[in-house]
């Protein structure tokens, strides 16, 4: 059936799929980071009695909503796309990876769809205590959801918490908790979030030193950049510790990832973080692959050809030597399925028994050269060095601020002003370039080691896909103008009255 698969078709599916994913990512992490940034500031309200902090709210509350409107309109053609374009994934791994989704869309956006009506609606008509209940449960449905999303996401990169039926040739779950709070999928929502937190935080300074330029609404200003860097303070340091975290976990569970975001072709012990160029970092990698400088880091050459220790003291094998265990694996499956409508119960033991041996080689079957598994090298390693770079920006940044609010001379300094609109696409540059890293580094795995795209694909017209492609490019990019006109003109009209 592979071969009969155009290959084209695939890296049309592939580019659908990015193109929803990315811009679906322009609105989830703004939608997060306000959700906590006017959190914080009704709950000031709340306690201080001062109206203020409600007119301050109301405002980012309105950005907020205009936001998370767009953000579902895409996220729902995303979950979709599994369905049309990945039917073979969907069937091979429905049960584990639909559990997560199904608890997203269930619980979570109900959550939010519920609350977000008396956080927009309820002013004056519910209580003050309440009210702010409801925005905070808004804020958290937003952040249940996305802990779904990243289970889900986090599991394709490491596959735990599941057994292979030959039966029905899928891989069922039998353990929910492994799947639902693997130490990748904590890693990655920590990670995740916490970056949304810092995105909304930008965004907040951002617009908050446009009034200031404009010599428009200068406390509410000053106020809302306080509380915004404040947060993004926290959330970048936060961010910063589980990046060194997830570097820990790839290294563990994806070596080729981490070898391709390092450009290393050839690795070995006390191995240095290359910065840019000859600009390196004496035994870092190591230490961040590793948590020793003297640890071993394979290169990608090191993992095509193997040979080397792993962490366990076995000796990692080769891709020729995966691919004909993968290889094994696929054909005592077809064994197993013909002795089974034969009613030849050793035979079906037999084959099971090589399907459980060779199983975790499963994806590599379906590889037909080794280089297939390397990566885009150049793409991974520069995402990678684009989004640590402004990563450690925005660190310096929110601490500036937060340094200048402390001298009252945060509305004085114009320049930085200009700064910090200019940071607002920067933020979501930075978000981008991570998934990149993410997602990039993984191919061509659609699960890791048990399922490359190139079997996950649905079986369509390269036509259609294509079609699609550019209706959602349109459709999407209306949508992006769309919401960053109605927030040009909330921002220019700025917070109501009071």
């Amino acid at each position: 059936m592979l071969a009969s698969i155009d290959t084209s078709m695939i890296d049309w599916s592939r580019a659908q799929f990015a193109l929803t994913a990315m811009y679906h990512w322009l609105f989830v992490p703004l939608t997060l980071g306000l959700a906590v940034i006017m959190g914080l500031m009704e709950t000031l309200f709340v306690i201080s009695g001062n109206e203020f902090w409600k007119r301050t709210a109301k405002f980012w509350m309105k950005l907020f909503g205009i936001n998370f409107a767009v953000g579902v309109a895409t996220g729902l053609i995303l979950e979709f796309q599994f369905g049309t374009n990945w039917s073979n994934y969907s069937w091979f791994v429905g049960d584990i990876f639909g559990a997560p989704l199904a608890i997203e869309g269930i619980v979570a956006f109900f959550m939010e769809a519920t609350f977000v009506a008396v956080m927009f609606f309820g002013w004056n008509k519910v209580s003050k205590k309440f009210h702010l209940a409801s925005t905070w449960l808004t804020g958290l449905g937003a952040t249940f959801s996305a802990w779904w999303i990243l289970v889900a996401n986090s599991w394709m990169q490491y596959p735990v918490g599941m057994a292979f039926n030959p039966d029905t040739v899928r891989n069922e779950m039998v353990d929910f908790v492994a799947v639902a709070f693997s130490p990748v999928a904590v890693t990655k929502f920590f990670h995740t979030v916490l970056s949304s937190w810092m995105l909304g935080a930008v965004f907040v300074i951002g617009v908050s030193a446009w009034f200031l330029l404009r010599k428009r609404e200068k406390e509410f200003a000053i106020a809302s950049m306080k509380v915004a860097a404040v947060v993004g303070l926290f959330a970048s340091l936060v961010t910063a510790m589980t990046g060194d975290k997830s570097a820990y976990q790839v290294a563990q569970c994806q070596p080729m990832k981490l070898a391709a975001m390092e450009a290393l072709y050839d690795g070995g012990t006390r191995e240095p973080l290359t910065v840019v160029g000859d600009i390196k970092i004496p035994l870092m990698l190591s230490y961040l692959a590793t948590h020793d400088f003297d640890g071993y880091v394979p290169g990608i050459n090191n993992i095509l050809l193997g040979g080397y220790a792993l962490p366990d003291s076995t000796k990692a094998l080769s891709v020729v030597e995966k691919m004909k265990n993968g290889k094994k694996a696929i054909a005592a499956l077809a064994d197993y399925r013909e002795a089974k409508q034969e009613g030849d119960q050793v035979a079906m033991e037999a084959a099971r028994q090589v399907i459980d041996e060779n199983m975790k080689y499963f994806g590599y079957g379906y590889i037909d050269d080794p280089n297939d598994l390397v990566p885009n090298v150049w793409l991974s390693f520069w995402a990678f060095r684009v989004m640590v770079g402004l990563g450690m920006y925005f660190i310096a940044f929110f601490a500036l601020i937060l340094f200048l609010a402390w001298k009252r001379k945060l509305s004085k300094v114009n320049w930085l002003h200009y700064v910090a609109l200019a940071s607002i696409p920067l933020a979501y540059l930075a978000g981008q370039a991570g998934w990149i890293v993410a997602e990039v580094g993984r191919q061509p795995w659609t699960i890791q080691d048990l399922l490359p795209v190139n079997a996950a694909i649905s079986r369509l017209e390269t036509g259609s896909v294509q079609t699609t492609f550019f209706i959602f490019l349109i459709l999407f990019t209306v949508l992006l103008i769309a919401e960053i006109g109605i927030m040009l003109k909330a921002i220019q009209k700025g917070p109501e009255e009071a």
